[in-house]
């Protein structure tokens, strides 16, 4: 049970995380980059690999089984 809840907080700051670096890096479309060039920046950037490990994190704890 401790590791389902360490791994649903872990997993929603690291989402959470991922995210903001995501909404920050939208200020690129006023310096001319285009949608294509945009994710591509986002592909070669490891602060927004953040978003699918902590979706994989959150996935996995609540589909852990709970003690009996």
């Amino acid at each position: 049970m401790l590791f389902k809840i360490l791994f649903f907080i872990i997993g929603f700051i690291l989402l959470t995380l991922g995210n903001f670096y995501i909404i920050i890096y939208i200020n690129l479309f006023s310096f001319g980059y285009t949608i294509v060039e945009y994710l591509e920046y986002l592909l070669t950037r490891y602060e927004c690999y953040y978003v699918v490990i902590g979706l994989l994190l959150i996935i996995i704890s609540l589909n852990m089984k709970g003690d009996k």
